[in-house]
């Protein structure tokens, strides 16, 4: 994302944050019959869900809509540009939380809301090869933010901790998604199964570890089971919940400041 200046709906706002908003002006004169704003996003996440967003580009877009290259550029101005507004379709509105209706606490909701995102990613992992240049300023964006904050209020942090910890969420939530991501298309590549690719890492390592000098592999290359796949959300789960106990802590200790108690479950009682 970019942050463009001199916007041409005279808002003061970055361009793709004015196309991503409907602010701009549609074109008047001279589009080809049928080209959309719609269609043209439309025809990027396909290519990008197909051959990743290095595939994705002004000329390929034109061509897999029959029209030139030219006439998108009265939509999109920039490549920069599409990519707010692909990012913004596969983010698409934050599904409801059920935890902030039947107010179970903070750390119920935040998971909730925390896998909403991951499912998102895991989707569209082409959306997670796309620069991050400021904070989110899309409407879908900036609407997961809003139900991020949402399953933190009353936990009883301040402003900066509230964001603080939203970003530290979904920065866990995105890396473990590029991460998973990244090993599922090598399996896959290698067209072999996550046993054969675990086993074989396996029988390398084993012949590249020295007890002597890697006595804490040793130890861990010695435990049965080590090497199994896991099940899908393991590393999911194990991460996010490690992450939640410590805003717990977080929050436990800005309660006993105050001499009250936060609403949620996790370490201390909070």
């Amino acid at each position: 994302m970019t942050q463009e200046n001199g916007s041409p709906g005279g808002t003061g706002l970055p361009a793709s944050i004015e196309a991503a908003w409907g602010l701009r002006a549609r074109p008047v004169k001279g589009p080809k019959p049928g080209l959309s704003l719609g269609r043209i996003v439309d025809a990027a996440v396909a290519v990008a869900a197909a051959e990743g967003l290095g595939g994705v580009s002004m000329g390929r877009v034109a061509k897999d809509l029959g029209v030139s290259t030219m006439s998108l550029y009265r939509y999109v101005a920039a490549k920069d540009e599409l990519y707010v507004l692909m990012q913004e379709a596969a983010l698409g509105s934050p599904p409801p939380l059920p935890a902030l209706e039947e107010k179970a606490g903070w750390r119920q909701a935040l998971s909730q809301w925390a896998r909403g995102q991951s499912r998102v990613f895991h989707a569209n992992l082409w959306m997670l090869r796309i620069p991050i240049a400021g904070p989110p300023a899309s409407p879908n964006s900036v609407a997961w933010w809003e139900q991020g904050l949402q399953a933190l209020a009353g936990a009883g942090l301040d402003a900066g901790e509230e964001i603080s910890v939203i970003l530290l969420v979904s920065g866990f939530v995105r890396n473990e998604a590029l991460l998973m991501g990244d090993l599922a298309a090598a399996v896959e590549s290698r067209g072999v199964s996550a046993e054969e690719v675990m086993d074989g890492y396996a029988r390398t390592l084993g012949r590249l570890v020295d007890p002597v000098r890697h006595p804490a592999l040793s130890r861990l290359m010695a435990t049965e089971g080590v090497w199994a796949p896991d099940e899908p959300d393991h590393e999911l789960t194990f991460g996010l919940e490690r992450v939640l106990d410590g805003v717990g802590v977080l929050i436990g200790s800005r309660a006993r400041e105050r001499g009250t108690e936060a609403s949620g479950t996790g370490p201390d009682g909070v």
